[in-house]
């Protein structure tokens, strides 16, 4: 799934929804985000992706986020979700 450029809290459950509908019609081990689009976000896109996991889980997948700007691995770490995302490396 690709991200929008902008994700925030205005369009947040447009993103949610096509995030719905590739979780439930995915298949294979990975459910894979690719973030290298973002360019306006807030604390919305952290939740996306944190639905994105469960969504993975549930599913017995592993949720892969690529191309995160650097920005966005700031606000998870900021949060403290950036290692549970995959956004930093572990410590």
């Amino acid at each position: 799934m690709q991200l929008p450029h902008t994700l925030t809290l205005a369009g947040a459950s447009d993103a949610l929804a096509a995030l719905r509908a590739v979780a439930a019609q995915g298949d294979g081990k990975v459910l894979g985000i690719d973030a290298s689009g973002l360019r306006s976000f807030d604390s919305a896109a952290l939740a996306l992706l944190l639905q994105a996991r469960r969504l993975a889980l549930a599913s017995g997948r592993e949720l892969r986020v690529s191309g995160a700007p650097p920005q966005l691995a700031q606000l998870a770490q900021l949060y403290g979700v950036g290692e549970l995302l995959g956004l930093m490396p572990a410590s």
